[in-house]
Parts: C-alpha cells; sequence; structure tokens
C-alpha cells in the first residue's frame, strides 16, 4: 500500500477540540487513510454516510441520542458525511460534549460538505483536501527509477490508487469510475436535469486541455447560457474534477485577467471522459497531458505543504507567457513546461521585470521529478 503524505500530517492535528475534515473526490483514497490514521487505535465508531440506515440513524439526530451512540468510543468517524442530513450539527454536538472525543470526517463532495458544516463547526475545526496519488507518493513508496518508468503510463491512466495498482482493465476501471462516482456526486448536488450537457461539457474541456476557455464559445457551442456554464464548470471543481487556473494580472491594459485555463484533476479520468488510452507514440495531445501532469503535481505539493500558495497563469496581450505561477505572500515562483528537454526558453522580460520571481524553472521529462 502506497502511504499518503497526509498520514504524516493530520495527526500533529489530533487535539480532541476540533473536527478533522478530509475532503476529496470518491474513490481516492479517504477511508483508506482514515484506516491508517486510525490503525491499532480502539474504541472507534465508523459512521458510513453510504449506509441507508447509517444514514438515517444520524440524520437530524438529537443530543440525547448522540450522547447514547457515543458512549464508550473515544475516535468518531463520519465517513462519506455529505450524505448526513446536518452532520455538521451532530459533529459539533458530539465536540461541545467537550468528552475528549475526536470526529473525523470525510466527504467527497466540497460544495454539499462545506455547506452542511461551515457554519455549525466555524473555529471548530481543521480542513485536508486529499488528490489522487502523488508523484512523491509513488517515488516515496518505490523508489525513483521504478516511477519514471512507469511515467508513459501515468499520463494515460492517471493516479487514482485503485487504477494505478490495478494489473489489468485500467481503461474499464477509468470508465466506471467516472460513471458511477463523478458525474453522481455533480449530479445529485448540483440538482442537474440534463446529465449529457455535462458529459458535452466535459468532453469539451478536455479538448482543450491547458488552453485558455472562453465560457461564451462554450455556451454558443452546447446551445446553453453563459451563466449555466459557469455554474456547471464550478460544480465539478467543487466534485474534484475541473481545476481552474487564473491568470495573474497587475496591470490590466497590458495583461490578460479575464479568461481561464482548465485542467483536469487527474488524466485518467480527462482520457476516459474522450474514450481515448492511446499510447503517447500514437497521440497529438503530449504536451497537454504533459501540463496537466505537472500543474496537478505542483497544486499538490504546494498544497500538502500547507504554505498558502496561490496559483496562475500569465499572458500579456502582445502574447509572451508564463505557464504557471505560484504565488506565496509577496514571492512568485515561475514554471515553463515542455516535454522536450532539447526547447530553450527565456522567461518574458516583462514579466521578471514587473513581478520579480525568486525562482524561475523549465520542467522538462528530464528534470521534472527534482521539483515536484
Amino acid at each position: 500500500m502506497i502511504k499518503r503524505i497526509l498520514e504524516d500530517r493530520i495527526p500533529a492535528y489530533v487535539d480532541f477540540k476540533k473536527a478533522i475534515v478530509i475532503k476529496g473526490a470518491r474513490q481516492v483514497g479517504k477511508t483508506t487513510l482514515l484506516k491508517a490514521l486510525l490503525h491499532g487505535k480502539e474504541r472507534v465508531l465508523w459512521v458510513d454516510g453510504d449506509d441507508p440506515f447509517e444514514r438515517g440513524l444520524w440524520s437530524d439526530i438529537s443530543r440525547e441520542e448522540i450522547l447514547r451512540l457515543i458512549q464508550g468510543f473515544e475516535y468518531i468517524v463520519f465517513d462519506e458525511a455529505q450524505r448526513i442530513v446536518n452532520i455538521g450539527l451532530a459533529a459539533k454536538m458530539v465536540l461541545d460534549a467537550d468528552l475528549h472525543k475526536q470526529v473525523f470526517i470525510s466527504g467527497s463532495s466540497s460544495l454539499d460538505l462545506a455547506s452542511s458544516i461551515h457554519e455549525p463547526l466555524t473555529g471548530r475545526k481543521w480542513t485536508f483536501e486529499l488528490y489522487p496519488l502523488s508523484w512523491g507518493e509513488l517515488v516515496s513508496a518505490q523508489g525513483l527509477a521504478p516511477s519514471l518508468r512507469q511515467l508513459d503510463s501515468l499520463l494515460i491512466t492517471g493516479l487514482y490508487p485503485e487504477v494505478y495498482t490495478a494489473k489489468e482493465r485500467r481503461e474499464k476501471l477509468l470508465q466506471e469510475l467516472a460513471d458511477s462516482y463523478l458525474y453522481k456526486d455533480v449530479l445529485e448536488y448540483g440538482g442537474l436535469k440534463k446529465p449529457e450537457v455535462i458529459v458535452q461539457l466535459l468532453q469539451a474541456l478536455a479538448f482543450q486541455l491547458g488552453q485558455e476557455v472562453s465560457y461564451h464559445e462554450l455556451a454558443k457551442k452546447l446551445r446553453i447560457n453563459h451563466e449555466t456554464v459557469q455554474r456547471y464548470i464550478r460544480l465539478l471543481e467543487d466534485s474534484y474534477v475541473l481545476f481552474r487556473l487564473r491568470p495573474l494580472s497587475r496591470n490590466r491594459r497590458k495583461e490578460i485577467f479575464l479568461t481561464r485555463k482548465i485542467y483536469f484533476y487527474d488524466l485518467g479520468i480527462r482520457n476516459a471522459v474522450i474514450n481515448t488510452f492511446r499510447p503517447l507514440s500514437a497521440r497529438n495531445d503530449v504536451g497537454a497531458l504533459w501540463e496537466n501532469f505537472i500543474i496537478m503535481e505542483l497544486v499538490k505539493k504546494y498544497r500538502y505543504a500547507e504554505r498558502g500558495a496561490q496559483f496562475f497563469f500569465w499572458r500579456s496581450k502582445s502574447g509572451s507567457e508564463v505557464d504557471f505561477v505560484v504565488q506565496e505572500g509577496d514571492a512568485f515562483h515561475a514554471y515553463e513546461i515542455k516535454y522536450s528537454a532539447r526547447r530553450k526558453l527565456r522567461f518574458p522580460p516583462s514579466f521578471t521585470e514587473l513581478y520579480r520571481p525568486e525562482e524561475m524553472k523549465v520542467l522538462h521529462r528530464k528534470n521534472f521529478y527534482q521539483h515536484i
């Protein structure tokens, strides 16, 4: 089993005073992480929000019933908690009882889970996000050389734990994962009535991977309004399917500031959306796959490190650009991402003079592992 980075980070936050909330897409490994965190612990009460009986028992529960159910337990786990009505209030009542019990909450829909726990647990929670497996986790588990040998397949089938560890039928697993879980959360918690539009939108975005996206053009293509496109993309982002990258802009006369670039949290899901699993040698989107891979690995790296980083791309109106910019406080780190190591690049003076980045790196196939 591959050890997750959060397995070492979360224990420092166990204080029996605040709930520990773990968010992430379905099948990304939240339940496995919780079990690893609680391995060897006794007196664990596990509440599965996907179980109809447990869901009915804990939804809109009274304080008296909560105290009865948690008696004798030290650790209380609400897994897939977004399916339990008023779970935030139930967790608050456990904490307010001051019985020295640690509450863990996991959820696969950021939007729905946030709406149910935000107000009741304000100031009473530590929140963590779990992503598909990271490059750093792979290298820690098996070493650099074996991980590099797998690089091509990672760009095709991605890093969902079940898919990565499967010996065969990875493409079938990805199709099932997309159809059964990812769309399910978006449709269920977004209240959408036209699931085919979500599929068409995802396909359109998959083909525009790494490009600047026009909501107006997407709306025209899908025959829906601009606001609906924005809402659907926001729902897909809240469900950990898509990642939106904003433009960095201090000078709106010379820099773009309205468009977005959109990436997929996992390339396996992206390729499943368009049903394309051809090897890299037979593809014309290798550059886009590589850019998506590196950007998401950098996002995982910075977010797991809890450094409060913000992420951008940069482009001037004259056409100069930087693929990925990380801002930490007043400091900037700039990255250009190219699949081939042969291409020599120079960062635009109009960018470097204005933002004075502390670090500028070109990440390619021959050196990327030194930086992610």
